[in-house]
């Protein structure tokens, strides 16, 4: 009971919208309603400015390595007769971004999981997470999309463990290169509409320079 308890809890940690509520402190009723209708930090920059999208940013991080640290806390308090410390952990933090893609608090229309998943590698991977957050700056530099810059992200994390184990001979965990296989994936298909404007030549840049910067 206490182990589907803490997926639980790490699944509705990941379902907090933290763009809407600190969107709404800085005076924006639904950022659902504005811009992109993304929750995500991207679009609160856009709408709300430098300083909101940064709390979002550090909050929709801040919750995937939240539920990490839970779950390990539970795992090793309760002695919990689980397979693995590993696997409870990887799927707790599966769990944390699916509740962030996936809210029941916004009838599952959440937000891109990208951050949320960075959060959930640097508790557990952090060398691969400073790899990916390198992958994306150097992307969104270049291109100027902040969504192509997730999407390549969050398949480096899956990509840099798959080298490490298969290229390098490294010892890596089967159980962490499924579990950021599969958050890939989310990441990707919750950016499938990004994707679709890329192709076509809609998807709109990054601006740092005004609030109002052109994001998606």
């Amino acid at each position: 009971m206490l182990i589907a308890l803490t997926i639980l809890m790490a699944y509705l940690i990941g379902a907090i919208p933290f763009g809407i509520i600190i969107s709404r402190l800085f005076g924006i009723k639904d950022i659902r309603n504005e811009g992109s209708g993304n929750i995500g930090a991207a679009n609160v920059w856009r709408i709300v400015g430098f300083k909101a999208a940064v709390w979002v940013f550090i909050a929709d991080i801040g919750k995937g390595a939240v539920a990490i640290l839970m779950a390990a806390a539970f795992y090793n308090k309760f002695e919990l007769s689980f397979y693995s410390l590993e696997l409870f952990l990887a799927i707790c933090g599966a769990a944390v971004v699916i509740g962030h893609i996936f809210p029941v608090f916004l009838k599952f229309k959440g937000g891109k999981g990208a951050n949320t998943t960075l959060g959930v590698a640097a508790a557990l991977l952090p060398i691969h997470s400073l790899i990916c957050v390198t992958v994306f700056v150097t992307v969104l530099v270049v291109t100027k999309y902040v969504s192509l810059g997730s999407i390549i992200g969050a398949a480096v994390l899956s990509l840099s463990l798959i080298f490490e184990k298969f290229v390098l001979g490294h010892a890596v965990s089967n159980v962490y290169l499924v579990m950021t296989s599969i958050l890939t994936v989310l990441v990707i298909f919750a950016h499938r509409q990004n994707i679709s404007r890329i192709i076509s030549g809609n998807e709109k840049v990054f601006s740092f320079s005004t609030k109002t910067g052109n994001v998606r």
